[in-house]
C-alpha cells in the first residue's frame, strides 16, 4: 500500500472546484466531459457533489464540485497531493516556509485534509485517505491528468526548496534551450523523468499582469482539444489561451462559465510528432501510477482566483 490509498506521497490524488452555483457547474461539466453526479453531501460537507465517468461497473469518481460558503472565496479548481500523515506534512510545510491555510482536519470517515500555500503563494491541498482513496480514474478522457504550480521568478528558489523539503521530489529542469523555466516533479525514491513525473513548477512570465497571483493549474484529458474549447465557449465559458501544440499533445487554457480556470489536453496522434519534427512525445501515464510529463505548460492569459476552498473536501 502506498502513502494515501493508491497514491505515493506528493502524487495528485484528487481535485475539486469551489463554485458559486453547484447546479450550474453540474450542467457545464456534465455537458463538457460527460460527467454524471451523485446527489451531493449535506450542509456539513458543503453540499459536496462527486463527479463520475463511466456507467455500471465501469463508473468511477473523478472530481467534485463544492458550493462556496463565502462569496469572497475564489472560484477555482483545487488539487490535493497524497500523504500518509497530513499532520506531519503540515509541520514540515510550516518549517519550510509555507503558510498553513487550513490545518490538518478529519473529514468524517473519508480522510484528513489540510491546505497549504507555498512560499510563492500557490495554494494546494493534501489528503490522507481513509475511506475515500481519491481518484477512481485519472489520465483518461474527461479525467485529471496533470497539475503544476505557477509562481513568480523572484520566488522560484524558495518555492523549489519548499517542495524539496516537504515532499522530497526527484526533479529535473527543462533544458535552457527550451526557453522555459520549468521544473518537473517525480515522487521521492523514483528516478526523475517523464515516465515518473506527476507535476511541476512553472514561472509566471513577466509579460503577464503583476496582479496575477501564484496558483496551481490543473489539466483534464480530452480526445480533441479544439472541439473541447469550442464546447467550452458554447457552454458560456471563455478561452484563457487558445489551443497550441507541444510534443506531448495539443493544449488550451479555458475558464468555465463561473470563472474557474483549468486546462484541457489531447494526446498527440500517432506520428504527429514525427510530422512536426518533434521528439519525446509520450502518454500521460497509467491511471494508477505516476504519469508522463506533458512537458512545457502554457502561460495562461488568465489566472485562477486562488486555491482550494476551505469547505471543499474529498
Amino acid at each position: 500500500m502506498t502513502a494515501s490509498g493508491e497514491y505515493a506521497e506528493g502524487v495528485p490524488c484528487w481535485i475539486d472546484a469551489s463554485l458559486p452555483d453547484v447546479q450550474a457547474g453540474k450542467r457545464f461539466y456534465g455537458a463538457l466531459f460527460g460527467w454524471t453526479f451523485d446527489d451531493g453531501a449535506d450542509k456539513e460537507y458543503g453540499y459536496y457533489t462527486q463527479a463520475y465517468t463511466g456507467a455500471g461497473d465501469d463508473r468511477a469518481c473523478v472530481a467534485a464540485l463544492a458550493a462556496k460558503a463565502d462569496g469572497r472565496m475564489p472560484t477555482a479548481w483545487g488539487v490535493y497531493l497524497a500523504t500518509p500523515d497530513a499532520a506531519a506534512l503540515v509541520r514540515r510545510a510550516r518549517e519550510a516556509g509555507g503558510q498553513i491555510v487550513t490545518d490538518a482536519m478529519q473529514v468524517g470517515p473519508y480522510g484528513t485534509m489540510a491546505q497549504i500555500a507555498d512560499p510563492g503563494g500557490a495554494v494546494f491541498g493534501v489528503w490522507q485517505a481513509d475511506s475515500h482513496p481519491g481518484f477512481g480514474r485519472r489520465a483518461a478522457p474527461g479525467c485529471f491528468c496533470w497539475t503544476e504550480a505557477h509562481v513568480r521568478a523572484e520566488d522560484k528558489e524558495r518555492v523549489d526548496a519548499f517542495y524539496d523539503a516537504v515532499f522530497g521530489f526527484g526533479t529535473y529542469d527543462l533544458p535552457e534551450e527550451s526557453g522555459e523555466d520549468f521544473r518537473v516533479w517525480s515522487p521521492a525514491g523514483t528516478e526523475p523523468g517523464d515516465e515518473t513525473a506527476v507535476g511541476g513548477r512553472a514561472v509566471i512570465s513577466r509579460d503577464l499582469p503583476a496582479e496575477l497571483p501564484a496558483h496551481y493549474l490543473s489539466y483534464f484529458l480530452v480526445e480533441d482539444c479544439d472541439e473541447a474549447v469550442a464546447k467550452v465557449q458554447r457552454l458560456g465559458g471563455r478561452i484563457g489561451r487558445p489551443p497550441f501544440d507541444t510534443p506531448y499533445g495539443r493544449m488550451a487554457v479555458v475558464v468555465d462559465d463561473q470563472g474557474a480556470v483549468f486546462a484541457v489536453m489531447a494526446e498527440p496522434e500517432a506520428g504527429a510528432d514525427a510530422d512536426r519534427g518533434e521528439a519525446g512525445a509520450a502518454s500521460v501515464g497509467d491511471p494508477e501510477e505516476p504519469g508522463t510529463a506533458p512537458g512545457r505548460r502554457p502561460e495562461e492569459g488568465e489566472g485562477p482566483g486562488g486555491g482550494v476552498p476551505e469547505e471543499s473536501k474529498p
